[in-house]
């Protein structure tokens, strides 16, 4: 568990998730199914997991699963919604302001989705690198990121937040040559919500990589 010091991070997320009883749609994600469903089930760790969705997911599929997030608020609900799910005896929830602090161990899938800040508060790149550090060997980390903004948004919003390529991703991670195999590397397309509540098209992408 984190030992830090609630910041500006946690109040942030803290009140963006009591705007609403539930501010995702509780759906596993949909990179994650497709790319991680033939895998294996082992011990599964979930950066930012948020309500608990792709937790659920992976513990339904026989995964023992860690979800990490900053906010207590989201994390009470993920565990809710992993009780409901009847899957609450294989997960276990962590507060980490992550760049402060990390969970321990080592797990055959680490995920991470959509880890991005618009400003420096979240240190991404090297949470990047300790999350491989904390992959297995012959595990898989698998990075899913937004590609764009969407075009329902106006230009100037986060305007300062950087979306890399799975390209610029992996470069990021500063690997061992040879020590690690490209499962995956591409952009995708996905249906989202907008706040008119008609239905848009998201593009995101994923970087999937498993350690040798």
């Amino acid at each position: 568990m984190s030992t830090s010091q609630p910041g500006s991070g946690q109040e942030f997320w803290d009140g963006r998730y009591r705007e609403s009883t539930r501010i995702w749609s509780g759906e596993a994600n949909v990179a994650l199914v497709r790319l991680a469903g033939d895998l294996p089930p082992g011990r599964a760790l979930d950066l930012g997991c948020g309500e608990g969705a792709d937790v659920v997911w992976l513990a339904g599929r026989g995964w023992t699963v860690t979800g990490v997030d900053i906010s207590p608020v989201a994390l009470g609900r993920a565990g809710e919604h992993a009780r409901e799910a009847g899957v609450a005896d294989r997960v276990r929830f962590e507060r980490h302001e992550l760049g402060l602090s990390f969970p321990e161990g080592e797990y055959d899938l680490v995920t991470a989705s959509f880890l991005h800040t618009p400003d420096d508060s979240m240190p991404r790149e090297r949470v990047l690198r300790q999350a491989a550090a904390a992959t297995a060997p012959g595990g898989v980390l698998l990075v899913i990121g937004h590609a764009g903004h969407p075009e329902w948004q106006p230009d100037h919003a986060h305007a300062d937040m950087r979306l890399p390529s799975p390209r610029e991703v992996l470069e990021s991670l500063e690997l061992p040559e040879g020590a690690w195999e490209v499962l995956a590397a591409e952009e995708h397309e996905r249906k989202q919500r907008k706040p008119d509540g008609t239905e848009g098209v998201r593009t995101d992408n994923a970087l999937m990589i498993r350690r040798r």
